[in-house]
Parts: C-alpha cells; sequence; structure tokens
C-alpha cells in the first residue's frame, strides 16, 4: 500500500532501526524492490532520481510504483530524490508522491533554508513528507583540501530544521555517493552531536560503500533512513553480463531482466535484515 513516511520514520527513530531507501529506474528493480519487503514484511521507500525522472519519465515510474504498492500489505513510500528545483518537487506532489527530497545543499545557507522553505510549505498543505540536506557528501577532492568543512555543522542542522520544519534531515558526515573511497569514514562524535541538536529522523545517503559495521553504528546513532543506490546498479549490472556469458543463445530480453532482477531482490533483502526493518511492516 502507498503511504507517506514521516510515521513509519518517527517508528524506526523511537525503535532504533532504520528503513531501506532504494533507487528504482524501471519496472524490473521496482518490483524486485518491492517483492523483497514484502516477503519480509518491512515498509520500503522506493525512490527516484532526477536522472531516473529523465531516463524513464515521471509520470511512467510513478505509475509503476503505485501499481506494484497496490499488489502487497507492506507500506510502501514513493520518494522524490535529490531533487535540485520546486518545480521538480511540485510536479512530483501533482503526480503523488508521498514523499519528496529537496536537495539545496549546493546552495548558501540561506538560500537552503528559503528554497527547502518552500518545498515545506507546498508538501505539507498536501500531507507529503519533506527531506532535505545540510552539508555536502564526500568526494575525493573534499578530502584532499579538508573534508570536516563540507560536513554537516550540528548548530546550523539545528537552525536548519527549526527555521524549515522539514520532516527528515540528510546529513553529511564522511560518507560518499558511489563506490568506496579509501578516505571514506564516519564521524560518529558528529553524527551524535547533530542527534543532540535535532529531533527529526536523520537520514544516511551514499550507504552502498558504508561498512556493515559502520552502518549499524550509524542507526544505533540515531540513523533510521539508509540510501541505497549503487549496490543495486552493480548487483543488476554484473548480473546481466554473467547471464550474457552464460546464456549465449538466450535472446529473450524477459529472461534477462528476470535473473537480474532476481539479484537486485537478494541485495535489497540483506540490506533489510542488516538495517533492522525485517517484520516492522504495520498494516
Amino acid at each position: 500500500m502507498l503511504t507517506g513516511s514521516k510515521q513509519l520514520l518517527n517508528n524506526a527513530q523511537k525503535s532504533g532501526y532504520a528503513i531501506g531507501h532504494f533507487n528504482t529506474s524501471d519496472l524490473e528493480i521496482t518490483k524486485a524492490i518491492v517483492m523483497a519487503a514484502a516477503k519480509l514484511n518491512s515498509p520500503v521507500i522506493v525512490a527516484t532520481s532526477e536522472k531516473a525522472i529523465s531516463f524513464a519519465g515521471l509520470e511512467q515510474l510513478a505509475d509503476i510504483i503505485k501499481n506494484e504498492a497496490e499488489q502487497v500489505k507492506i507500506p510502501v513510500v514513493m520518494h522524490l530524490d535529490h531533487a535540485k528545483s520546486f518545480d521538480l518537487c511540485q510536479k512530483a506532489i501533482q503526480t503523488g508522491y508521498t514523499s519528496v527530497m529537496i536537495d539545496a545543499s549546493s546552495l548558501s545557507f540561506e538560500e537552503n533554508i528559503s528554497l527547502t522553505s518552500r518545498v515545506v510549505k507546498l508538501a505539507h498543505r498536501e500531507n507529503v513528507t519533506v527531506e532535505a540536506e545540510l552539508g555536502a557528501l564526500a568526494t575525493p577532492d573534499k578530502y584532499q583540501v579538508g573534508i570536516n568543512q563540507f560536513l554537516t555543522d550540528p548548530e546550523k542542522a539545528e537552525e536548519f530544521v527549526k527555521t524549515t520544519e522539514i520532516d527528515g534531515l540528510a546529513i553529511a558526515i564522511g560518507n560518499a555517493h558511489g563506490i568506496p573511497l579509501p578516505e571514506e569514514k564516519l564521524d560518529f562524535n558528529r553524527l551524535s552531536q547533530i542527534r543532540d541538536k535535532v529531533s527529526v529522523p536523520l537520514v544516511l545517503h551514499g550507504a552502498s560503500s558504508t561498512p556493515e559495521a559502520e552502518m549499524k553504528k550509524a542507526i544505533s546513532l540515531g540513523i533510521c533512513k539508509i540510501n541505497i543506490d549503487t549496490d543495486i546498479k552493480i548487483a543488476f549490472s554484473k548480473n546481466i553480463v554473467e547471464f550474457l556469458k552464460t546464456h549465449q543463445q538466450n535472446i529473450d530480453p524477459r529472461e534477462m531482466l528476470g535473473s537480474a532482477a532476481s539479484a537486485v531482490e537478494a541485495v535489497v533483502e540483506k540490506k533489510i535484515e542488516l538495517i533492522g526493518s525485517r517484520d516492522k511492516a504495520v498494516s
């Protein structure tokens, strides 16, 4: 069933587990995510990025997610990931998204507050939850010049949350998108300081590259939404390559994609077990 994320994340925050956010860009990946969550009786957040929307279309992806959500009894959140503009957030809300992320983290602190507040005002009128980001995720160049200046400032996080009235805060504590960086290391002291300053659910982006032990520790310190994208892409693409090597005479794309979807399903199941959301679906 399609639902919002606010109560789900609040439940996770109170009980010390996290809910998985998994990115999709097509039917096969969406089905795999939802099937894995349903199998383990876990709430799940199915997310689409600007790049995925450019590839497949906003309404087309929304229809796929809605249809899959209708087939299961678990809570399924349809989430817009890393939207850079007010207009895209507005279109997603009009299309039926139950959660949106406005990412104005590349702007000044004041500009981030201004744009985020506009999205919150619009979204809350429609009972849609809003996630925003403060700080910048790690990249090799940021480590070279000093990563600390790009990480989320606990004091600013407190002001940001109070001023914007967001429902969830994505933080930068050394986490990075994509494949693991050699220098990547989570700043747990900073995470604890942020948790002490803000009451809304905290989100860890780039968790595909986070070691399992560090992910569990982050959850124990207050992270209650874990974002996974790269691991899904790796599982999907590797399975396609292996399938073509071992089934050279098979030209049926349904079997290729079905095999790749099964690989994605296995990844999602593993992540759900890891972050503790198994059997946390409330019907």
